[in-house]
């Protein structure tokens, strides 16, 4: 009797086994795809955080206008509309006629047979013109030149060009100046740093033809607005030999769009000298980053790495001299020489009324046409000022 009883007890307990092997067997594809599960979802929670501020870097193909940053702050720009309440320090100065704008442009040549549908979806309209690609990039250049004759009417322009490339720019006080180089997209800024050496050499051989007299050079990209004339940096700062322009950025403290040469032989010189160390660094260090930033790392490198110098005296908007590599260099503060409208770098804190150099970098380039556009109908340089601080927060299309 004993051994029937035991026969449905081992029966029962192997049914649960059974049965717990299948749960197990069950649950056990849930063990490995859990995880899975889990990472899956938060991945697309990443996503949407990631897509919702996509949602608000809309470029648009029309002028906006928001608040104008810095009202009420002193020393700032105060806008009311498109009003200026309080003015810049602008004038024309006749100071200028010892000063040469030095730029690197080229055009891309495109292919003859594009189509012209293809070639109708690449226009862009700003106020009553329309333009192609390379049309945009010409008015741009055209600006440029335009707010130097404005501000700084006895100065000339250089403009350092490919000579493969179809550049014609007759204007009066405006030189084109071929430069053999390798001018692809990839390799431009390379090329600018080598432009602006073979330039300064050119200078110096004149020196010592004895055909050079003094002239000082503003080398700048050509995405700036002069609204300020900027003679008195090389009256009121005797003894630098460059000048660069810098900000409170960590990584990017300097920006490459305006470097001053004093146009003494020494300070051509000593301005070469510099550059070509910045053209070795760049050379050996940053041609991963050769179509952006390369050269502004490369600057930011030779400077930091010089033994005496203080990197905190970039926190400061304040003018100072230091001694690199033999070159005396003046630092300019980028909020008064290189501004660019208050979308990052930390310039948040409106425009100060001694402002000198506009700067639309990256997708500001509609910004520039639309100033000028503005400043044609008005012919005031403080009001056109407003429009660019209400503006500035903007990405455009170009």
């Amino acid at each position: 009797m004993i051994f029937e009883s035991v026969g449905p007890l081992e029966g029962s307990l192997g049914m649960r086994a059974c049965g717990g092997w299948r749960r197990f067997l069950f649950f056990l594809p849930l063990v490995f795809f859990l995880p899975y599960l889990l990472s899956v979802l938060e991945l697309h929670e990443k996503s949407v955080v990631e897509d919702l501020p996509r949602k608000n870097r809309q470029k648009f193909d029309h002028l906006i206008l928001g608040p104008a940053a810095g009202q009420g702050l002193p020393n700032r720009l105060q806008c009311q509309g498109l009003k200026a309440l309080n003015k810049t320090s602008f004038q024309a100065s006749s100071i200028g006629n010892s000063i040469s704008f030095v730029s690197v442009f080229t055009i891309y040549n495109t292919s003859l047979d594009v189509h012209v549908d293809s070639r109708a979806s690449n226009m862009v309209t700003v106020g009553n013109a329309s333009y192609s690609k390379t049309e945009r990039s010409m008015a741009i250049l055209n600006v440029f030149i335009n707010f130097i004759q404005v501000t700084m009417p006895k100065s000339d322009v250089f403009i350092l060009t490919d000579p493969a490339s179809d550049l014609s720019m007759p204007r009066k006080g405006v030189t084109i100046y071929p430069i053999h180089g390798e001018y692809s997209r990839d390799k431009l800024m390379l090329q600018r740093i080598r432009s602006y050496i073979t330039f300064l050499e050119r200078r110096l051989w004149e020196h010592s033809q004895g055909q050079g007299h003094i002239n000082h050079y503003v080398f700048t990209d050509s995405d700036i607005a002069v609204v300020d004339d900027l003679g008195h940096i090389f009256h009121d700062y005797q003894n630098f030999h460059l000048a660069l322009t810098f900000r409170n950025n960590k990584d990017q403290p300097l920006n490459s769009g305006f470097i001053a040469v004093r146009g003494t032989p020494d300070g051509i010189l000593r301005a070469k000298i510099f550059l070509e160390e910045v053209l070795r660094v760049y050379s050996s260090k940053y041609m991963n980053a050769s179509r952006m930033l390369g050269d502004q790392l490369a600057l930011a490198w030779v400077v930091k790495s010089h033994p005496s110098f203080d990197a905190r005296r970039f926190t400061k908007a304040q003018p100072f001299v230091e001694d690199i590599t033999g070159a005396s260099v003046l630092f300019l503060p980028c909020t008064t020489y290189n501004w660019t409208p208050p979308e990052g770098a930390g310039q948040f804190h409106g425009m100060p009324l001694d402002v000198k150099v506009v700067h639309f970098k990256g997708s500001r380039k509609r910004l520039m046409l639309e100033s000028w556009n503005f400043f044609s109908s008005s012919s005031d340089i403080s009001d056109m000022l407003c429009l660019i601080l209400m503006s500035g927060r903007t990405k455009y299309d170009f």
